[in-house]
């Protein structure tokens, strides 16, 4: 696919330039690379893990902003890469989408419609293929909504007083082992794959990711000394879940460590309950922290003490970005019997028009609208975990036809909390 004409001219009265990255020219590549890391304020990336990046995202579509004015010319002030991947939507299904990373402008060159430059040439990309939405998961919250994105997730940060949370949920069928780093990095994917499938809102993970999250890819080399991993097998003996934590010593008291969890992956409840109930016993432990977990834990049902699970830092996580209304809502299901008419406005108009939407099928249509909301409304409640009532109260959903806010409401909730357990 070629760079964005619309984008790249744009750009180029600025007197920069835009253009697809060779990600097969590695010193090309490890200059935007380098970028990147800057854009994020990470540290520069030393050989070893440069190459590892390098092998570990060279399949993705690379785009860089160059100004060959400047002290390094080779050097991008401006990086984005993107790719295509499933999501999991209501209904244990899954639907192509077109994930975006990497969004960076070097503070050099802020205010030269860069940015928005980059993120409309992601849309026309995505669109230009027939992906039905786009995705990404933000730094910063309040650059997205103007191009149509919405957040569709949310995740929180738990603490956990183990001391007071004592077990009272299911026992366990099956049991738990240790094993080794590298050969439950071997065994994880699959049991990620089954696991994702479970929670709208994951994606498909990719392996340079899980190298890094088990360790094996890191310049930490202590860290894979310090990392503790499990594996939970069901009564069968088939693998069902994992986990990756670490200690954190309390210097006054040895018996008074943190666990810190870094990935516990469940396919299935009783390992859910095989996993959570082990490390909430863990010995020498008095605090357990879990990061980027769903807002609608049940561990906090499964504990003697309701209080001492406590969320911390909720936030947005995955915003969603609709380019094609039908595909993409006739790519999910529905938890009621549905059948309004909503007119959908798109300041970028790739998702503007007037939709019937039914539990069966969508399709446009002339009729009078019961409902009228934004492209970012539309993908805030697409996965079915941010209230269409709440939307409607706070202004953002008008409801022309009495009773059709409660029918959007009840359709588009998912028993299942929407979840994205990485980043991006």
């Amino acid at each position: 696919m070629e760079i964005d004409a619309t984008s790249a001219a744009n750009i180029a009265e600025k007197g920069l330039r835009f253009e697809l990255v060779d990600t097969a020219d590695t010193e090309k590549f490890g200059l935007w690379l380098q970028a990147d890391g800057r854009g994020f304020h990470s540290p520069r990336f030393t050989p070893e893990t440069a190459a590892e990046y390098l092998a570990g995202t060279a399949d993705r579509r690379t785009s860089a902003v160059y100004d060959d004015s400047s002290a390094e010319p080779g050097m991008p002030v401006a990086t984005v890469n993107s790719w295509a991947t499933p999501l999991t939507v209501p209904g244990e299904h899954t639907i192509e989408g077109w994930a975006i990373s990497s969004v960076t402008v070097a503070s050099t060159h802020r205010r030269k419609g860069i940015a928005r430059n980059l993120l409309e040439a992601e849309l026309r990309a995505a669109k230009a293929q027939n992906l039905p939405l786009a995705m990404l998961t933000v730094s910063e919250s309040t650059i997205y909504g103007r191009f149509g994105f919405a957040p569709s997730t949310l995740t929180a940060d738990y603490d956990i007083d183990t001391r007071k949370a004592k077990w009272t949920g299911p026992t366990p069928g099956g049991r738990v082992h240790f094993v080794p780093v590298e050969q439950l990095r071997e065994e994880a994917p699959a049991i990620i794959e089954r696991a994702r499938l479970k929670t709208p809102g994951e994606i498909l993970t990719w392996p340079h990711l899980w190298d890094r999250t088990f360790g094996i890819s890191t310049d930490d080399k202590d860290f894979v000394k310090k990392v503790r991993a499990v594996r939970y097998d069901d009564a069968d003996g088939t693998p069902q879940g994992f986990a990756l934590y670490t200690f954190m010593e309390n210097d006054h008291d040895f018996g008074k460590h943190t666990a810190e969890v870094r990935s516990l992956v469940t396919a299935t409840d009783d390992a859910y309950a095989g996993l959570w109930s082990y490390l909430l016993e863990l010995d020498l432990t008095t605090k357990l922290r879990v990061p980027l977990r769903s807002v609608d834990e049940p561990i906090r049902w499964q504990v003697s003490d309701f209080r001492a699970v406590r969320s911390t830092d909720v936030r947005d996580h995955l915003w969603l970005r609709i380019l094609d209304v039908e595909a993409a809502l006739e790519g999910r299901e529905y938890s009621a019997p549905l059948d309004v008419v909503i007119e959908v406005t798109d300041e970028l108009g790739f998702a503007a028009g007037r939709y019937r939407v039914t539990h069966e099928g969508v399709h446009g249509t002339s009729d009078s609208p019961d409902l009228e909301l934004s492209v970012n409304e539309l993908g805030a409640i697409y996965l079915g975990g941010v209230s269409a009532l709440t939307l409607a109260r706070a202004g953002r959903i008008q409801q022309h036809t009495a009773g059709s806010v409660d029918a959007l409401e009840r359709a588009f909730h998912s028993p299942i909390a929407p979840s994205l357990s990485v980043w991006f």
